[in-house]
């Protein structure tokens, strides 16, 4: 059966978060068309012709199919892990006949725009999808309440994977399945954090973290979890972002350095999957 979910108090935001996700509110930025905020996954989108919102849109929505479908085969009860504007939250809810979601966030203003974006869900089917504030070290949820934990692009944020992995072995029930998109260091060599500090603004604020992806991989195999896996995607996001990006960016300017990390080999985008014996 199970837990209760934990009593506990409004999280810590560390700042650069609490910013860019709260008063600057990175969700009406034009470069995240759609209101998803991830880079996207871009695999059924034509590179070669002029991109429209319509494919940007897409690509949002396709990098959490492609999550979904590596953790939600269909049915049962999810979480999703910073869930941001729960947009992915209505797409699993609707695409993958879930029997519920429940859509986490540790910034308030964030889960107020939720509950706005999905009033209509939240009033037809207030019995399936529900909005929580919460940190992913220290979820306010019960132990092995979902079938499924997933998480689009928030990772990156953490700053404790080994507490996040802890939650995600807790709250998941026997069998049940975990899917993590984010972006990672390709090793551990010390020089990388520095360097996409130098390039990127996101590191050199310490929004972003920059950790090697087997960091998170082991996490969750101390957990308990089992059949870790971690598969790049960044052919499928790093070149459809820089495309997107140039239509808003000129090259040389600090957000074009996505790619050029990938292609320097220091960064890339990553699905790491894994179960709860």
């Amino acid at each position: 059966m199970a837990g209760e979910p934990r009593e506990q108090s409004a999280p810590v935001v560390r700042s650069a978060v609490w910013e860019t996700y709260g008063p600057a509110d990175l969700s009406a930025v034009p470069v995240f068309a759609g209101g998803f905020i991830n880079f996207g996954y871009w695999q059924s989108i034509d590179l070669e012709r002029p991109l429209s919102e319509g494919d940007r849109v897409r690509s949002e929505q396709d990098l959490y199919r492609h999550v979904l479908d590596a953790a939600v085969p269909e049915g049962g009860r999810a979480v999703e892990i910073g869930c941001g504007l729960g947009l992915g939250c209505a797409l699993a809810l609707e695409e993958y006949r879930l029997s519920g979601i429940t859509g986490v966030d540790i910034h308030p203003q964030q889960l107020q725009r939720a509950r706005a974006a999905n009033a209509p869900l939240l009033e037809t089917e207030p019995q399936r999808i529900h909005f929580v504030q919460g940190a992913a070290e220290s979820l306010p949820l019960g132990d092995g309440e979902f079938d499924f934990l997933y998480s689009v692009e928030a990772a990156q944020h953490f700053p404790d994977l080994s507490a996040f992995a802890g939650e995600t072995a807790r709250v998941l029930r026997p069998g049940g399945r975990v899917a993590v998109a984010s972006f990672f260091t390709v090793d551990d060599v010390p020089a990388h954090a520095d360097r996409l500090a130098g390039m990127l603004d996101s590191f050199a604020n310490g929004l972003d973290i920059a950790r090697p992806v087997s960091r998170l991989a082991d996490a969750l195999a101390d957990a308990g979890l089992v059949d870790v896996r971690t598969r790049s995607i960044g052919s499928q996001v790093w070149p459809g972002w820089d495309r997107w990006l140039s239509r808003l960016w000129k090259p040389g300017t600090w957000p074009r350095n996505f790619l050029a990390a990938w292609e320097q080999q220091i960064l890339d985008y990553y699905v790491v999957t894994a179960s709860r014996p």
